[in-house]
Order: C-alpha cells, then sequence, then structure tokens
C-alpha cells in the first residue's frame, strides 16, 4: 500500500491535473504489461523537494547560468574538488535528509506485485533504494557513496561528512541557494579556505560514486541493463526528459525491440515522437491513480 506524503513543489512545473483518459491510457498500457521496465528521471524527486536541470521555469539551467562539475575538471583541478566538496559539505545535510514520495512508493509496490520487472534510475538521491526497491540499477550511481580514484577504497558520504568536519573545525558557509545533487551555491571567497580530506589508505583523490558529466557509465552497468530490457515487453519514463545519451539509447533499444513505450514527464522529451503514450503530468499525482 501507497502512503501519501505532501509533495513539495516549489522545483515542479506547473501543469494540469491528470486527464481521466489519460489515467485510463495509462492503465491500460500497466494491465497489458507482464514485466515493465522503468526508467526515471530527476522528475520523478522534485516533488520530494530536489531541484532538477532542465525543467522549465524552476530547473537549474532556467533559473541560473551555472553548469555541473565536469568529469575531467574534477579529476585535473585541485580547486574544482575544493569547490565541489565545499557546495557539497554545506548541501549534505538537507540533501541526504529527503525523502521518497508517493511516485517512489507506488514503483515500489509494483515491484512486490511482480509487475515491475526492472526499475533504472538516472538519479543519484538513492530515494528509490530508501523506498525499498531492490531491482534496482542506479545508471549514474549514487552520491551516498565516494570512492578512491586511486586504489578504489569505499566508504560512506556520511563518514565523509566527519572527516570534513574534523578538517574544518571552524569553517562555516551560508549558501544562497540550492541546486541538484546536493550542490548549494557559495562564493569563490567562501570555499578558499575549506580543507579537504585524501583517501586514508593511499592518499589519493575522493570522488563521489557518481557519472559526472563529460564521464561515461561502464559497459558491464551497461549490458546489464540491456539485458534487462530484453526480458522486459513494455518501457516507462517517468520524469525524464531523457536528454542524456546514457539513459536515451535504452529508449532507442526498447524501440529498436518494438516494445510499446509510454513516457509520464511534465513537457517535451526526446521520446515524443515514438512513443506509445505521452503523459504531461506529475509523477506522484497520476502514478498513484494506476492500480
Amino acid at each position: 500500500s501507497v502512503s501519501r506524503t505532501s509533495p513539495n513543489l516549489a522545483f515542479v512545473p506547473a501543469c494540469l491535473p491528470p486527464d481521466p483518459v489519460e489515467v485510463e491510457e495509462l492503465q491500460h498500457f500497466v494491465s497489458n504489461s507482464k514485466r515493465l521496465f522503468v526508467m526515471t528521471g530527476a522528475g520523478i524527486s522534485t516533488e520530494s523537494g530536489i531541484p532538477d536541470y532542465r525543467s522549465e521555469g524552476v530547473g537549474l539551467y532556467a533559473r541560473t547560468d551555472r553548469r555541473p562539475v565536469q568529469h575531467a575538471e574534477f579529476v585535473r583541478s585541485a580547486s574544482a574538488r575544493q569547490r565541489y566538496w565545499a557546495r557539497n559539505f554545506v548541501g549534505w545535510p538537507q540533501f541526504s535528509s529527503h525523502q521518497p514520495n508517493t511516485a517512489h512508493l507506488v514503483l515500489r509496490d509494483w515491484e512486490k506485485l511482480g509487475k515491475l520487472h526492472w526499475l533504472v534510475t538516472q538519479n543519484v538521491d538513492a530515494l528509490h533504494t530508501k523506498a525499498g526497491s531492490q531491482r534496482l540499477t542506479e545508471l549514474h550511481g549514487c552520491t551516498h557513496r565516494v570512492f578512491c580514484l586511486a586504489c578504489g577504497d569505499q566508504i560512506s558520504r556520511s563518514e565523509l561528512q566527519e572527516h570534513f568536519e574534523a578538517l574544518n573545525p571552524t569553517w562555516k558557509a551560508e549558501a544562497f541557494g540550492v541546486a541538484p545533487d546536493g550542490d548549494v551555491f557559495l562564493t569563490d571567497e567562501q570555499v578558499r579556505d575549506f580543507q579537504v580530506p585524501a583517501c586514508r589508505k593511499c592518499g589519493g583523490i575522493l570522488k563521489p560514486d557518481v557519472t559526472f558529466f563529460g564521464d561515461t557509465v561502464s559497459r558491464e552497468k551497461v549490458n546489464f541493463v540491456h539485458q534487462r530490457l530484453v526480458e522486459s515487453d513494455s518501457m516507462l519514463v517517468a520524469g525524464s526528459s531523457m536528454q542524456v545519451y546514457s539513459g536515451y539509447r535504452f529508449a532507442l533499444a526498447a524501440r529498436e525491440k518494438q516494445l510499446p513505450i509510454a513516457i509520464l514527464n511534465i513537457g517535451p522529451t526526446r521520446l515524443d515522437h515514438f512513443a506509445s503514450l505521452k503523459l504531461n503530468s506529475r509523477c506522484g499525482e497520476l502514478l498513484p491513480l494506476i492500480v
């Protein structure tokens, strides 16, 4: 059963309530699916209070000219890592406290009922895991894990927060804005004195276990997801414009296999021209209506 939570709509684009005809069409789509492959994006987590990049009017790209850190810049530049981790340190307490919303819980329940064959999320917020989903692949990793680029040693992000606090006992900074993925806005002056720990095992560079922009998802993970798609009989995209190729390629594969594809997303997506069904509603408002 799905416990209803009050959505946080600060970062959700305006949209009309679900159309009864569209609800019926999605119901028919889901009822006809025996092994549903679901891919989620940032639009499923905006109702938990987490901003996204591309939503019209409320996404990061609409609100500011700031852009997320690039993989090559993070690896190459100590100052880029200092800036990233200082902002992440400030944002972490709030980001890590976000909870799953109704949409996450519905997908968990579909899995328990045997309806959902596999869930792939492009999000790095751990909300599907918090909701209890198990047949899950985090395509772009998860910010709750950190690893060393040199030796591969892993620690939890909460443990790293303690290391940050020990290294920066007097450092304080007030953020002046929230960005996706636990990022906040700080000035260069605020960041200047922030100390970043190295790997405790080898002294290497610590990086969140996420695929930054400009990096690629491992071939092993891509192959695994393709195999889950081969086993499926339909695809539902929830809360994603599918602008990033790492996720879009699976929709292309579904089209090639002639699987029916349904999209639930506020605003246009890259799949609109070949989807069987396109619904322009909030995930947390429409998904609970499907039995």
